[in-house]
């Protein structure tokens, strides 16, 4: 299937890595490890959305946050996050940006449905429980995404993953995959309503410094 789109996305990918390219400095795509199927680390390739000097500490501190609270998971381009590129909340919002995990699918490390793929350190913090959502391969959406995604908790994004986990069937796929278009196409006009409202002074000078510099460093 995804040999056959071939010719609908590629020129589609072509175009964002231009985008990005043209936007910031750095390399258009970029790899991190995460934990996959059965517990089993991969190396996870997304469009770079984020400047390269992007530090990884209030990433982490804001998921620690996340799984010790039954706060929603806000992600942090939600709150106004300078490390964001240009076109970077847009093309995160629309899912674009995993637009290159389709290599990892071909690959056989995802599928096109089933959980997120975490990090390491985020499964450091898992519950026993917990473990069961790798006994699904990750996707590039799932049952979380379609059901409230970041107006969840974290303990109700796991139930989700352990849901499908259990009921994994080519119909609930077919499903899945049907409802994540108008979810993405909420995103996008969530995102759209934001952007209108005015950049802060102190976020356009932190977007301005970090464009001064460039590592390998990018979060989701």
């Amino acid at each position: 299937m995804i040999l056959i789109t071939l010719p609908l996305w590629l020129p589609l990918m072509i175009a964002i890595g231009f985008i990005i390219r043209m936007t910031s400095n750095g390399p258009v795509l970029f790899q991190q490890e995460r934990v996959g199927y059965r517990g089993k680390k991969f190396r996870c390739i997304k469009f770079r959305t984020m400047f390269c000097s992007a530090e990884p500490v209030s990433h982490q501190n804001h998921l620690q946050q996340l799984v010790s609270s039954d706060a929603p998971m806000t992600k942090m381009d939600a709150l106004g996050d300078a490390r964001i590129v240009p076109m970077g909340r847009f093309l995160r919002a629309a899912g674009l940006d995993e637009l290159p995990q389709l290599i990892n699918v071909l690959k056989g490390e995802m599928s096109l449905v089933g959980p997120r793929p975490c990090l390491p350190y985020e499964a450091e913090k898992y519950l026993p429980w917990q473990w069961e959502r790798f006994n699904a391969a990750p996707g590039l959406t799932g049952l979380w995404q379609i059901s409230g995604k970041n107006r969840t908790t974290f303990k109700r994004m796991m139930e989700l993953d352990i849901e499908y986990a259990k009921n994994q069937s080519l119909l609930l796929d077919l499903k899945i995959i049907f409802k994540t278009i108008p979810v993405l196409l909420s995103q996008i006009v969530e995102i759209r309503q934001k952007t209108k409202k005015a950049s802060s002074p102190a976020v356009t000078a932190g977007t301005v410094m970090t464009q001064r510099q460039c590592t390998n460093t990018q979060l989701t």
